[in-house]
Order: C-alpha cells, then sequence, then structure tokens
C-alpha cells in the first residue's frame, strides 16, 4: 500500500496526538468486508444460520456484519445474486441507523450511488411510502439502479438532477433527508489508492465549500418538523465540524440532535473549528481503530415545527391497450393482486410509482418507480426488476433451487434449463429468493438472466 501524504499524516498527529499512530495503522488496513443482510428479503439471524461466511455482528447496525474470512469472495456467491445482502463498509451502516427513516414516510437520499444507503433505508421502511434516490453522475446512477433492483426495491424514485433544482421543486416536501456529500474520500485510504493519490488540504478546502451548498438545498427540501443527516467518509473538520457550524450559524431553525451512543460512537470537536458551536459535539466519529469499519462523520438535524404537507396518492394511468397487455401477463403469471393505483406508462415501459407524477414530471427521472416491464406491441414482457422483488409462492410458475443444484450456475451464467412446464413465465428461485425469469417454452426454460449480470465484477463497486 502507498504511503499517506505527509500533511495528512501531520494534520492527524496535530489533532489526535498520542492517538494518531493507532489510528494510521488501522487506517492502512487490512480492509475488513461488511456484509449488511437485506431485512426486505431475509431476517438477520436466519441469514447468519446460513451464512457460507463466518460472520461477526456491527455494534451499531443490528443487520450488520463482518465478514471474518479474508480470502471469501461474497460478491461471486449465488446469495448475492439473489439480493440477500450487500456488501458495505460497517461505518456507512450507521446512516440509516441514525437517520431512522419509518416506514410510509416520505425520505429522499440525495447522492445515492452506489445505493448502500439508499437500500439500507429501503429496508427500514419496509418498501413503503416514497423514497427518492438520487444521483447527479449519469454512470454512477446507472449502478444505483442496479442495486436498487437486485435488492428488491419497490417504492423507490431515480433521479439524476442537481440538489438546486429538486429544491425549487420540493420545497418543504420530505420527512427526513440524507446527504452523504462527496468529500476528500480519507476513509476510503485503505481500500482506495487513487484516494491517497488525489488527497490535498486544497481539495479538503473545495469539497468543504461544495458540501455546504449541497446541505443548503437540502435543508430547502426537509418539512417543518422533519430530519437531515449529513454524512461523510473523511476526517477533516473542514468538511465535518466546519460545514455543521456554518449550517447552524445559517439555519436557525435547524438544531443539532445527540443521538444514542454506542461505545465506538465518539463525539465531534468544536476545538478543532475556530469559534466552533458547542453542540458540535453532538455529531458523530467513527474512526477505523475504535471499532469496525474505515471511518464515518455524521451529524443529525432536526427542523423545528411539525407541518406535513399535502401529499396527493399517485392514480393509474396506463392507455388501454397497455392495460389490457399487464392485465392478461397477470392473470396468467401472478398470484398476487395487480396493484389498484399508481401504474403508469413511460415511453413503451409500464411502472409503479409511488409519487403523484404531477410531483416529478419535468425532472429527470431514470426510473418513476418500480419497473414491471416493457409494452412489446400488444404483449406485456416482465423486468429482471419485477421477478427480484417476488416470492415463489407469488407466481403460477416457479423453479425453486437448492443452493448445491448445479442449475444454480448455470442460471447465473445464461445456459438454458430443461424442464415440463407450461409454456409462459417461470421465476427462478434460490431457496425461496428470486434470481430472474425464464420462458417456458417446447419443453425447455429460456434463461432470460440479463445478460449484464452475467459478466463478474460489477458489484465491485459496492461499499457506500
Amino acid at each position: 500500500m502507498q504511503p499517506f501524504p505527509d500533511r495528512f499524516v501531520e494534520r492527524m498527529q496535530a489533532w489526535l496526538g498520542p492517538e494518531a499512530e493507532i489510528f494510521l495503522r488501522a487506517l492502512a488496513g487490512p480492509y475488513r468486508t461488511g456484509l449488511r443482510v437485506n431485512t426486505l428479503k431475509i431476517d438477520p439471524e436466519a441469514f447468519r444460520a446460513r451464512s457460507p461466511f463466518p460472520l461477526s455482528p456491527v455494534p451499531w447496525c443490528p443487520e450488520g456484519f463482518v465478514i471474518e474470512d479474508p480470502e471469501a469472495r461474497p460478491g461471486l456467491h449465488p446469495y448475492h445474486a439473489a439480493g440477500l445482502y450487500y456488501l458495505q463498509d460497517p461505518s456507512a451502516m450507521a446512516a440509516a441507523v441514525l437517520l431512522d427513516p419509518q416506514p410510509g414516510e416520505w425520505v429522499l437520499d440525495l447522492a445515492a450511488a452506489p445505493g448502500g444507503k439508499t437500500t439500507h433505508i429501503a429496508a427500514r421502511m419496509r418498501n413503503t411510502g416514497v423514497l427518492v434516490a438520487n444521483e447527479i453522475q449519469p454512470r454512477r446512477a446507472t449502478i444505483l439502479a442496479l442495486n436498487v433492483e437486485r435488492l428488491g426495491v419497490t417504492h423507490a424514485i431515480l433521479t439524476n438532477e442537481s440538489p438546486q433544482r429538486l429544491a425549487d421543486r420540493w420545497e418543504g416536501l420530505f420527512d427526513r433527508v440524507l446527504v452523504d456529500a462527496p468529500c476528500s474520500g480519507e476513509g476510503m485510504f485503505a481500500r482506495d489508492p487513487e484516494a491517497i493519490r488525489a488527497w490535498s488540504v486544497d481539495r479538503v478546502r473545495r469539497s468543504a465549500a461544495l458540501q455546504k451548498a449541497i446541505l443548503f438545498e437540502a435543508a430547502r427540501m426537509v418539512r417543518p418538523g422533519g430530519w437531515l443527516l449529513y454524512a461523510t467518509c473523511t476526517f477533516a473538520p473542514e468538511e465535518n465540524e466546519g460545514v455543521v457550524d456554518a449550517f447552524l450559524k445559517a439555519h436557525p431553525d435547524f438544531d443539532l440532535v445527540d443521538p444514542p451512543r454506542p461505545p465506538a460512537f465518539d463525539r465531534g470537536r468544536p476545538e478543532w473549528v475556530e469559534g466552533g458551536d458547542p453542540r458540535l459535539t453532538r455529531a458523530v466519529r467513527l474512526w477505523p481503530h475504535r471499532g469496525p469499519g474505515h471511518g464515518h462523520f455524521y451529524a443529525l438535524f432536526r427542523r423545528d415545527g411539525e407541518e406535513r404537507p399535502h401529499r396527493p396518492k399517485p392514480e393509474s394511468d396506463l392507455p388501454g391497450r397497455a392495460r389490457r397487455a399487464l392485465e392478461a401477463f397477470w392473470g396468467e403469471t401472478m398470484a398476487r393482486p395487480l396493484p389498484d393505483h399508481g401504474l403508469i406508462l413511460r415511453e413503451d415501459q409500464i411502472y409503479w410509482t409511488p409519487m403523484a407524477p404531477a410531483l416529478w414530471r419535468g425532472l429527470r427521472v431514470l426510473r418513476p418507480g418500480w419497473w414491471l416491464g416493457r409494452l412489446r406491441k400488444d404483449r406485456f414482457e416482465p423486468d429482471h426488476a419485477l421477478a427480484m422483488a417476488l416470492r415463489p409462492e407469488e407466481v403460477h410458475q416457479a423453479l425453486d433451487l437448492a443452493l448445491a443444484d448445479p442449475r444454480v450456475a448455470a442460471y447465473l451464467r445464461g445456459y438454458p434449463l430443461e424442464g415440463l412446464w407450461k409454456n409462459g413465465w417461470v421465476l427462478i428461485a434460490l431457496e425461496g429468493f428470486p434470481l430472474g425469469w425464464a420462458r417456458a417454452e417446447r419443453g425447455r426454460l429460456k434463461n432470460l438472466y440479463p445478460r449484464h449480470l452475467r459478466a463478474i465484477g460489477w458489484w465491485e463497486v459496492e461499499a457506500g
């Protein structure tokens, strides 16, 4: 591993004193992989009982674990393809715990890719309410969409917008907003050599200026009485206490909350910024030498008041041809009711949206909700995202495979499967958890596992 920048080391020694040496050793690694169980699909203890990897718990996250085998390759396991877990740094798991989203609420994740915090929030919301996951970089937004569908999230709207455009449209709309701000990335040094090469004091200062601008826009979208969580994966006080201090001075209607503190949750350091507000001690610092994970900073705010905005329920708006095709598929394939609201057609794609289209129309929306499938002339073809949020008992035909069955690997590699099936759509599952679709035709199952998922390696971007 390349050495840390001299100026970074000097700064940390000045702030941490004798503690700096153990901090720097911990930050250098080795990197320990975190695994967060996807509670939309399986209970944490049920997963732990079947886990192919030795696990130890993350103290602040009941669904979070550390993989104790450094040789394990959890991203290649079929359970990963089935969406049973997300690989995430334990420090990042604290975000959804601190934000504490509730079922039925409206929540915004303003910088959502690659999707770790988004999918954690969705699981805590139990796939209810409205979750907007925004990512301003189009390429990263694609990764976000892949993770949202793999984990079976159905109530998320994926947007590709600037914070200002969203704030201009959605003033005071959300119960809770997460700002996982772009930062200098000091907490990523152990697993990202590029973060070390790119670091400089100037970058720290530029990041702090950007973070203030984003946080100020985010505050506009928090309803009175709502919650705002600011997060970074860096240790620089300019980007942490400094940003929070500036925010408190400019927003007297927000207060900094002092959350419950497991032993690893250190306090913020007001003495590290000039004229720091004493309330900065209520912030949370996670250090790599004090617990699992490679470090985060969190500040949780509560806005004064209790006003809840009017939020219209989305109506279905499907043209007759599209509705007939969807209803035909649903009757032949599905053993669960068709949603009675929120069905929309966007070009040739049919979605279920949790938010009235009038609220998002005109914004850059990548996915306005759960992507059910496409309209092909007068025929409906289901999407992979539909499959990944189902259970075998919710369809008329399912092939549920045991982990040791060689057909699991064959399916994930795109090979056809044999079987005597009634012509139509078949859900392929692994021990009760969906993997994707197949199409029964003339005594065999045509493999419809997406081609872009057959290549190994795309999930390695996880950790956020």
